[in-house]
């Protein structure tokens, strides 16, 4: 066991939070077991703010583990080891904001393609300041944010647990019950980890806080009520109701949304008493100016048809589209003009299912043919 205490003071919406602890947590099996389920998690933001592949599968000690992770800087090496006890949580975050990319984009060109053999997850990708690199720091930071406050929520963490701070008054017919969730936490984590490296007076990383922060702002949008009856026979003579984060999906459509709406912006010079700062304005006047709940960006996205190792465009020759849409997941657009091969697969499905009393469904196999289309 290893003890150790932080402090980590935190401007929110409502005013200074401060968060104080001190707790034991455990080393060993528990963490081993943890890093053997991460080993394919790499880097994220730039070039290195999460980095954990299978050679640390063994590890078994913080002040190793969080001083192995390769790309940290100092900040975040700092409360790696101060919130050692909340890192999985992290982790689980960027994870579930990976793979909700690739949902969100599954029929696109770009279709948030992973590399394992590289510590850049997404290759050259998110070198460019375009609108794919704004979706994925707020997917990214929303699902820190989302996963952290879940786990408070399910007591996996001693630091943190529900939200006393916002209940307000109760409605009519209900009152305040269960555990809320503790966004603000979540949030607070996710600016402190994911912020730490974007300190450069440069226009990327201005881009990347505003898109880190309208990706947890995403959540705060989106909370809302969840509400339990009790009383004899579902007769909800008492309905207790607490403060819910959305499933991740909802959060995900969100920022698609913002995705296909983000302002585009223009790079602007100027001169402050720490030398010259880059920010930035919207490059077009007669749009409305973005909120803060909208992505940004200031370069454009190539076109992902063709493979290019510059840009980590993998093409899309071999990609699945659907010969009956007009969107972007349709042939014409998903294959850009190119064509596409038909060719007919087998599937094994059941069928035939019949509800046996009591209480079990027996199906037949059923063998079915598909036409699957692919870009050539």
């Amino acid at each position: 066991m290893k003890s150790f205490c932080s402090e980590v003071v935190a401007k929110s919406r409502l005013g200074l939070k401060q968060w104080g602890w001190c707790g034991w947590t455990p080393m060993g099996s528990a963490w081993k077991k943890w890093i053997s389920e991460q080993r394919s998690l790499l880097e994220l933001w730039d070039v290195g703010s999460l980095a954990i592949g299978h050679q640390y599968s063994s590890l078994g000690t913080q002040p190793i583990l969080c001083g192995s992770i390769p790309g940290l800087v100092p900040k975040q090496l700092r409360f790696c080891r101060n919130y050692v006890e909340i890192m999985p949580s992290v982790a689980e975050g960027v994870k579930i904001g990976i793979q909700e990319c690739q949902h969100q984009f599954r029929g696109r060109r770009w279709n948030c393609t992973t590399v394992n053999d590289s510590l850049a997850i997404f290759g050259p990708v998110l070198d460019k300041a375009t609108r794919e690199s704004a979706f994925v720091h707020a997917i990214a930071s929303a699902g820190v944010a989302f996963a952290v406050t879940r786990s408070c929520a399910e007591g996996s963490a001693t630091i943190c647990g529900c939200d006393t701070r916002h209940k307000g008054s109760p409605g009519e017919g209900w009152k305040w019950g269960g555990c809320s969730e503790d966004v603000e936490f979540g949030s607070m984590v996710s600016r402190e980890f994911a912020d730490a490296r974007e300190n450069r007076p440069d226009a990327r990383s201005a881009m990347n806080r505003h898109n880190n922060e309208a990706g947890r702002t995403s959540i705060i949008e989106l909370m809302h009520l969840k509400c339990k009856c009790h009383g004899l026979s579902g007769s909800c003579e008492v309905k207790t109701c607490w403060w819910s984060q959305p499933d991740f999906r909802v959060i995900g459509d969100y920022l698609k949304d913002k995705y296909d709406s983000a302002s585009e912006m223009v790079v602007e010079k100027h001169r402050e008493s720490r030398g010259w700062v880059e920010t930035l304005r919207p490059k077009y006047n007669f749009f409305k100016a973005p909120t803060e709940k909208d992505l940004v960006y200031y370069e454009n996205s190539p076109n992902f048809c063709e493979p290019n190792p510059e840009t980590g465009s993998f093409g899309t020759r071999d990609r699945i589209c659907n010969v009956t849409s007009h969107g972007i997941d349709g042939c014409d657009l998903l294959c850009c003009g190119r064509g596409h091969n038909t060719r007919t697969e087998k599937r094994k499905e059941k069928c035939h299912c019949i509800f046996h009393w009591c209480c079990y469904v027996r199906c037949q196999e059923c063998i079915r043919v598909y036409d699957v289309h692919t870009c050539k």
